[in-house]
């Protein structure tokens, strides 16, 4: 794949992660625990949710150090793209309190958010700052994915409550239906994770 083609595919996939998760933070019925996270240090320190989202990727990047993983160009885009496109998704649609309309922003956002995935992760330019903290502490500390990865969610969905962020049936409905929509999204534009 061109170089061209790889860096747009990049961009375009994680401006429609971005605009996914503003879908999902508009529609108030919860959304995944990173967001959260970053919901209810919005609501803490006054930041808007984009800017708290950089921030926390920032320092997500920070632990990637002393674990020893590299990023590549896509990390560092990841870190600040999608914060910026979910803050202009959240300017431009406007929140509603009817039940149907918070329920298909969230039922899109998810869908979305899943196309977005596999978009972004096509080029193979670096993996989020997320995803690379997850993998640095499987290496390192030998445990299982499993393991790593849900008591990370776990302990980011708590302090994102407990700062505030919203947790609803969108949270759960997330979470049971994030994996098996990014895996048939790989699948079908033929995207290989390696794995």
């Amino acid at each position: 794949m061109a170089k061209r083609r790889r860096v747009a595919l990049l961009l375009s996939g994680l401006a429609l992660y971005g605009m996914a998760i503003g879908l999902m933070i508009r529609s108030e019925l919860g959304a995944s625990p990173w967001d959260v996270l970053a919901q209810g240090v919005s609501r803490r320190v006054g930041f808007s949710f984009g800017i708290a989202t950089v921030l926390i990727s920032a320092l997500v990047l920070l632990c990637w150090i002393p674990l020893r993983v590299r990023p590549g160009w896509g990390t560092l885009a990841n870190a600040v793209l999608v914060g910026l496109a979910a803050d202009g998704t959240l300017l431009v649609v406007a929140p509603t309190g009817q039940w149907a309309q918070r329920t298909g922003l969230l039922l899109t956002g998810i869908v979305l958010l899943a196309f977005a995935t596999a978009v972004y992760l096509r080029p193979g330019l670096g993996p989020g700052p997320r995803d690379g903290l997850f993998t640095g502490l499987v290496r390192r500390t030998g445990s299982p994915v499993w393991a790593v990865r849900g008591s990370i969610e776990i302990s980011v969905l708590l302090v994102g409550w407990l700062l505030g962020g919203t947790v609803g049936i969108g949270t759960l409905l997330f979470a049971a239906a994030i994996g098996p929509l990014v895996h048939l999204f790989l699948r079908g534009l033929r995207v290989d994770v390696g794995h």
